[in-house]
C-alpha cells in the first residue's frame, strides 16, 4: 500500500481542514461537500484524513465492521458473540461515478435465493463503508438515483434493500465526502442540501504558498516514506486531539443564547426546512469540542454558519453559493445570549478554526472563513455577472453601440436577457439508452418494466417472472426432487426497464449585426436562458454556438453546467456579418465528437437567427446544403426566427424545412409553446424516417 500525504503537510486550505475534522470529531454533522477547482488538493486532504482517523475496533470476521462493544443486532452476518474485537485502520471508501446501484446498496444471489431459498447477500460500498469514511470524487456528475440512496443511508445511519422479495438490512453510518467542480455542473439543491458542510477551495494566489505547496509535493513524490515520517509527530498529535475532542463531545454544552443566534441566522438567511438549524447546532458544538471547550461560544456559532449555511442560500439555480458575512456579524450581536456564550459575535476565529497540525504555512494566506463564498456577498437578484452595472444596459434594452450605430457591423455591448419563463418539456423522439435524466424516454436501471432479455453482462435488474417461465419446462430433466426450483444461469432473464434520459441541448446563436436591436436580442436571451433553466432541472448537458462576423465558434463545449451556459450567454458580444453556414457546420462538428465521447445521448438542436446568411460566395445556398447535412443525421431541431420589420422574407421558415424541423417566432416562445413546436418538428421527422 502506498504511503499517503500527510494531512497536516496540506499547505493553506484551513476550511477545507476543519471542515473534514470537525466532521471526524462528530460523523452527525452529515458530511462535507468540498467545491472547487481542480488542482485545489480537495482529494488528497481526504485521502489524507483516513491515515490521520483513530484505528477502529471491529468484531471479527463480520463484513459490515460491527463494534464489539454494542453490535448491530440486526446485522445480516449476526447475531454476533461476545468475544474480543480486532483493531484495523478506518477504512477510506471511494464510489466512482460509474458505479451501479447494485454496487452501492449490495447484491443479491439470486440463483442460491431460487434454488436453495438463502438470502445470500453480497455487500456493496455502503457497508463497506460503516464506520469508517466513504469518498465521492465528482459527486456532481453521479447518476442522481446513486446520489439519492446515498445521503438518504447517510441520513438514517442505515442501508436497505428491498429487491425480488428479499429484505436486507444493516447499518451504515460512515463520514460522507464529496468533491466537485463546479464548471463541470451543480448538485440539486434538495441533494445539496443533505450535506452537513460545504467549502469552497481554490488555489492560493500568493506566490510563496504556491512555492511551499509545489516543494513539499516534490518532496513527497522522490521520498514519500521519508517525507511522511518528517510530519509524523504533527499527525500523531492531531489524532490524539480527535480522540479528545469525541471523547470531550457528550460533555458540551450548547446553551440557549447560542440555540437563539442559531436559529435567527438560519431565519435571518431564510434558509430552507430545520436542517441547516440542526447542522449548524452540531457544527457548534463539535467546534467546541475541538476547541478543548465544554461551552458553545458566539464564535463557535459564526463559524458553523460559514461552513453549513452557503450552499443552502442558492435561491435560483444560476445563485453562486455564499453569506454575507456583515449581515451575519449583525444577527449574532442582535442576538448575543446573556448565558455564558460569549458577548456578540466576534471575528476571532482562533480557537474555532484552530487546525492543530503545526503547519505555519497558511496562517492567512489561504481562503477567508467559510471557505471562500463567505468573502463576497451575494448579489440580490440577477444572473452570474449581473454585478458589474456600468458594464451592462439597463432592462429597457437602452445603451449604444460601441463601435458606433451605422450598418450593423460594430460590435455592440451584450444585452441584458428579459425574465425568464417556464417552458414545457422539450423532448427527442423514440426510446434512447442514455444517462438518465428527466427529458426524453429511454431504458434505464429504474423505471416501469416493459419487458425482459437475457442478460448481456451482469444481471443488475432480475424479472422474476420470465427467469420462473424460463426455468419451468427444464424441472423434470434437472431431476427436480424437492419444492425448491432448480434454477440454471441460462434461466435468468433481465428486466427491461422504461424511464426518462437526458439529453444535449445545443444552441445555435446568430450573434450578427442584423440581430443585435436591443430588444431583439434581450428577447432571445430571455428564451434561451428560460430553456438552460429548463436544462437544468432535467439534467441535460447544454453547449452554444455562436456565429458572427466571419466565422463560428464554439462558446461553450457541451458541459453539466448550466451556470456557465448562462454566463456566457449574458455576456455574449454581437455584431457583423452572418456566416451562417459556418454556424451550422459548427454545431455538426460539435455533435460529431460528443457522438463519439458518448454516443448514448441524443442531441436536440436549437438554432437562434433571422435566417440571413451574408458573406462569402452563395451564402443562402451555402447555408441550404450545410442543414440538409445535420437532416440526413435525423438531429432533431428548432429554428427561433428572429426576423423582425414590415417586410418578411421567410428566410428562417426555409431554414426549418432544410433542418426538417419548425419555425417559431420570439412572441410563440413567450407564449411557451417551444416544446410544442419541437414536438411539431420531432413528429415530421418521424413520418419523414417511416
Amino acid at each position: 500500500m502506498s504511503t499517503p500525504y500527510p494531512f497536516t503537510a496540506v499547505v493553506g486550505q484551513d476550511d477545507l481542514r476543519l471542515a473534514l475534522l470537525l466532521n471526524a470529531v462528530s460523523p452527525r454533522v452529515g458530511g462535507v461537500l468540498v467545491r472547487g477547482e481542480k488542482g485545489t488538493a480537495k482529494s488528497t486532504a481526504v485521502r489524507a484524513l483516513a491515515a490521520l482517523m483513530p484505528e477502529t475496533e471491529v468484531v471479527p470476521g463480520c463484513r459490515f465492521s460491527c463494534d464489539p462493544a454494542a453490535p448491530d443486532p440486526s446485522c445480516p452476518d449476526g447475531p454476533h458473540e461476545s468475544r474480543p474485537g480486532v483493531r484495523r485502520p478506518t477504512a477510506l471508501v471511494e464510489l466512482p461515478v460509474g458505479a451501479s446501484e447494485d454496487r452501492l446498496v449490495g447484491a443479491l444471489d439470486i440463483e442460491r435465493a431460487l434454488a436453495e431459498g438463502v438470502k445470500a447477500f453480497e455487500p456493496g460500498l455502503l457497508a463497506d463503508a460503516h464506520r469508517g469514511i466513504l469518498y465521492v470524487d465528482e459527486v456532481n456528475l453521479l447518476n442522481d438515483h446513486l446520489v439519492d440512496l446515498l445521503l438518504d443511508a447517510a441520513a438514517m445511519g442505515a442501508s436497505y434493500v428491498e429487491r425480488e422479495g428479499v429484505s436486507v438490512r444493516h447499518a451504515a453510518r460512515f463520514l460522507l465526502v464529496g468533491t466537485m467542480n463546479p464548471e463541470e455542473g451543480e448538485l440539486r439543491p434538495q441533494l445539496l442540501d443533505r450535506f452537513g458542510l460545504t467549502v469552497e477551495v481554490k488555489a492560493s494566489r500568493e506566490p510563496d504558498q504556491r512555492v511551499e505547496v509545489v516543494r513539499r509535493r516534490l518532496a513527497y513524490d522522490d521520498a514519500p516514506e521519508e517525507f511522511a515520517a518528517r510530519w509524523a509527530g504533527e499527525e500523531a498529535a492531531v489524532r490524539q486531539r480527535i480522540v479528545e475532542a469525541r471523547e470531550l463531545l457528550p460533555s458540551v454544552r450548547l446553551g440557549d443564547a447560542a440555540l437563539r443566534q442559531i436559529a435567527a441566522t438560519c431565519a435571518a438567511f431564510e434558509v430552507d426546512g430545520m436542517r441547516a438549524d440542526i447542522v449548524m447546532a452540531r457544527t457548534a458544538t463539535a467546534l467546541a469540542a475541538w476547541a478543548g471547550r465544554t461551552d458553545v461560544l458566539a464564535e463557535d456559532v459564526r463559524q458553523a454558519a460559514l461552513l453549513a449555511l452557503p450552499h443552502r442560500r442558492r435561491r435560483n439555480p444560476f445563485d453562486a453559493p455564499g453569506l454575507d458575512e456583515d449581515r451575519l456579524d449583525e444577527t449574532l450581536e442582535q442576538f448575543g445570549g446573556q448565558d455564558g456564550d460569549g458577548d456578540g459575535a466576534g471575528n476571532d476565529d482562533g480557537d474555532g478554526n484552530d487546525d492543530g497540525d503545526g503547519n505555519d504555512d497558511g496562517d492567512g494566506d489561504g481562503p477567508g472563513p467559510g471557505g471562500g463564498p463567505g468573502g463576497r456577498p451575494e448579489p440580490d437578484g440577477g444572473p452570474p455577472g449581473d454585478g458589474d452595472a456600468a458594464a451592462r444596459p439597463g432592462s429597457d434594452g437602452a445603451g449604444e453601440t460601441q463601435a458606433g450605430p451605422g450598418g450593423g457591423a460594430g460590435e455592440q455591448v451584450p444585452a441584458r436577457a428579459s425574465e425568464p419563463f417556464r417552458t414545457k418539456v422539450l423532448s427527442v423522439p423514440g426510446v434512447g439508452e442514455g444517462a438518465a435524466g428527466r427529458r426524453s424516454r429511454a431504458r434505464t436501471e429504474r423505471g416501469r418494466t416493459t419487458g425482459a432479455h437475457r442478460p448481456r453482462g451482469a444481471l443488475t435488474k432480475l424479472h422474476l417472472a420470465a427467469t420462473v417461465r424460463a426455468a419451468a419446462p427444464h424441472q423434470r430433466v434437472r431431476g427436480r426432487s424437492g419444492p425448491g426450483l432448480v434454477v440454471r444461469r441460462d434461466d435468468l432473464r433481465q428486466a427491461v426497464r422504461e424511464g426518462h434520459e437526458s439529453n444535449l441541448v445545443l444552441f445555435v446563436v446568430d450573434a450578427s449585426g442584423s440581430m443585435a436591436a436591443r430588444q431583439r436580442m434581450s428577447a432571445v436571451k430571455g428564451a434561451v436562458l428560460s430553456l438552460l433553466l429548463d436544462a437544468y432541472r432535467r439534467r441535460d448537458k447544454v453547449g452554444l454556438v455562436t456565429f458572427r462576423g466571419t466565422a463560428a465558434e464554439v462558446a461553450l463545449p457541451p458541459t453539466s453546467s448550466v451556470d456557465v451556459a448562462a454566463v456566457r450567454l449574458e455576456s455574449l458580444p454581437t455584431g457583423g456579418r452572418t456566416p451562417l453556414a459556418a454556424g451550422l457546420l459548427r454545431a455538426h462538428d460539435v455533435l460529431r465528437v460528443e457522438r463519439l465521447r458518448d454516443p448514448a445521448r441524443r442531441p436536440l438542436v436549437v438554432v437562434v437567427t433571422d435566417g440571413r446568411a451574408t458573406g462569402g460566395p452563395e451564402p443562402v445556398a451555402l447555408a441550404g446544403r450545410a442543414a440538409r447535412l445535420l437532416a440526413a443525421e435525423g438531429t432533431a431541431c428548432v429554428v427561433v426566427d428572429c426576423e423582425a420589420g414590415p417586410v418578411r422574407l421567410g428566410l428562417a421558415g426555409q431554414l426549418a424545412d432544410e433542418l426538417g424541423g419548425t419555425a417559431v417566432t420570439p412572441a410563440e416562445l413567450r407564449a411557451d409553446s417551444i416544446a410544442g413546436v419541437v414536438r411539431d418538428v420531432q413528429g415530421a421527422g418521424t413520418r419523414r424516417a417511416a
